[in-house]
């Protein structure tokens, strides 16, 4: 009897824990709502929230025109980046930052993709058959997953809309969850 308790409030801890992980980082809600439009700042940059929340926190995601995405600091500066991961729609809020070749690269939870932060590469590890001992590089496959402009002003942190005249591979995703929700594309 001992035993089925131990065991029943294992799991309702491991339960707890799923719960606190699966709500993941701060949402905010910086899209126009029924209440008013959503704050802007210089330029036309959309208020994403205060620059020490954000330090402290180390990420928060943000809707733009209810396009998600997430904005990272690490090592010193701001990057903003859509949320779903170009291959597949993987939620980047919840992934982990790497540093691969001297780049930071946010490591997508589903497939382990690697894109930088800073210009939205996604980088893979390849060879060259040519070489006479081909060792394991990392290359890029080119800009895959959308960037956004970061400005921080007097300790405001706001973020460019996008310029959807450029079109990037995680664009897909980012219509697909902006319609869809997280059921549409849910691992």
């Amino acid at each position: 009897m001992l035993d089925l308790i131990i065991l029943s409030l294992h799991f309702f801890i491991c339960f707890l824990i799923s719960v606190v992980i699966w709500r993941g980082s701060k949402d905010v809600d910086s899209q126009t709502s029924s209440t008013g439009p959503a704050e802007m700042g210089p330029d036309g940059l959309v208020f994403i929230g205060k620059e020490e929340d954000i330090k402290k926190s180390q990420r928060i995601t943000a809707k733009i025109d209810g396009r998600q995405i997430v904005v990272f600091y690490h090592e010193g500066k701001f990057h903003a980046l859509d949320s779903r991961c170009y291959h597949e729609g993987g939620p980047l809020n919840l992934g982990e930052i790497e540093d691969i070749d001297g780049q930071a690269c946010i490591v997508c939870p589903w497939h382990k993709f690697k894109i930088t932060l800073e210009t939205g590469e996604g980088l893979y590890e390849g060879i060259n058959p040519l070489e006479p001992s081909p060792t394991p590089k990392w290359q890029s496959s080119g800009v895959k997953q959308r960037i956004h402009k970061v400005t921080i002003d007097n300790g405001n942190v706001y973020v460019s809309p996008p310029d959807l005249s450029v079109s990037f591979d995680s664009d897909y995703y980012a219509e697909k969850y902006k319609k869809g929700g997280d059921l549409a594309i849910q691992k």
